[in-house]
């Protein structure tokens, strides 16, 4: 999947406007009643759905911003590098989320069929961590470096970061 990344600038305006991590509390009685069937609530209020590949995309983004729909495409095509990545918003503790990966895709199924979560499209940090390691990854940087410049940059200030396996 070749993807267009979002620009920085993009990325510091969105995380500004999305400055906190939400729940289903946020969420109108609508929204939260009226899902299609391959969708399901997880324990801590998240919006998972099922589709049959990366390449297909959760009908919740359908009516997000551009841009987050943007970064669930470059969480897509960077999960070999968000697996080694933690999230600092505290989904570690609420919502049992193991790497920032989790914000995004629960899983990826045998078949090619992936379980996707809604948490980002209501985190900042979420969102800003998947988009820096997607582009450190595509300037050449290894999955060691991004992890070490990710866990740096949020380790004061942000919440206890989940608790994700160092990259060998």
């Amino acid at each position: 999947m070749n993807l267009r990344l979002v620009p920085l600038s993009g990325m510091v305006a969105l995380s500004i406007l999305l400055s906190a991590c939400g729940s289903s509390a946020g969420k109108s009685a609508d929204a939260v009643a009226s899902h299609a069937p391959h969708q399901q609530h997880a324990a801590n209020g998240d919006l998972q759905e099922t589709t049959s590949s990366l390449a297909k995309l959760p009908t919740f983004l359908d009516k997000q911003r551009p841009e987050i729909k943007q970064a669930y495409q470059i969480a897509a095509s960077t999960l070999d590098v968000l697996k080694w990545i933690p999230c600092y918003c505290g989904c570690g503790e609420s919502a049992g989320h193991t790497s920032n990966q989790n914000c995004f895709v629960k899983e990826v199924k045998p078949d090619g069929s992936v379980v996707w979560d809604d948490h980002g499209t209501r985190c900042g940090v979420c969102l800003e961590i998947a988009v820096t390691a997607a582009r450190m990854k595509q300037d050449g940087r290894t999955v060691k470096e991004i992890r070490t410049f990710i866990d740096q940059k949020y380790e004061k200030g942000y919440a206890k970061p989940t608790a994700t396996q160092m990259p060998a």
